[in-house]
């Protein structure tokens, strides 16, 4: 069966009660994630501090031995609130990641504006996804193994 990527964070840090004031202060925070079987996808809070922006999801499978980057993309129109931008990502995991039920993914966020670097790291723990397999498919209708059975509706 695929592996499942489970967070070992709260995977909608955006629904959280302070998460506005904590992207005002901080200038990056992620908002939610969902894992598919295309990879990791995603989305960032961002506070609007100039035109020209970019964020960047750095993200390693084998705790930084190596590492790569995915660039996030501008999701119009921006949220209601006018002072914040949301970017979304995918984090292409592949083969990689299914390797072994022993896999963690760990990744942070990193938004580059007028000249400075700001980073969301999960407050220094980096946001982390243990991988586990599936388990096995739930009881489901019964089977006829040898294919003789019949079954009569009146």
């Amino acid at each position: 069966p695929p592996l499942l990527l489970e967070p070992l964070f709260p995977p909608q840090p955006g629904s959280s009660p302070g998460f506005a004031e904590r992207v005002r202060q901080q200038k990056v925070r992620l908002e939610w994630v969902r894992a598919e079987p295309a990879g990791l996808r995603g989305a960032v809070r961002v506070l609007n501090l100039a035109y020209e922006k970019a964020v960047s999801v750095r993200y390693t499978l084998n705790r930084w031995a190596s590492c790569a980057e995915v660039p996030a993309a501008y999701q119009p129109p921006g949220p209601p609130d006018g002072l914040t931008d949301r970017f979304a990502f995918l984090l292409p995991l592949g083969p990689a990641a299914a390797a072994s039920a022993d896999t963690t993914l760990e990744f942070a966020v990193r938004y580059r504006v007028a000249g400075a670097e700001y980073w969301d790291n999960n407050e220094g723990a980096n946001y982390r996804l243990r991988g586990r397999q599936r388990g096995p498919p739930g009881p489901g209708p019964l089977q006829d193994p040898d294919g003789t059975a019949w079954i009569h509706f009146i």
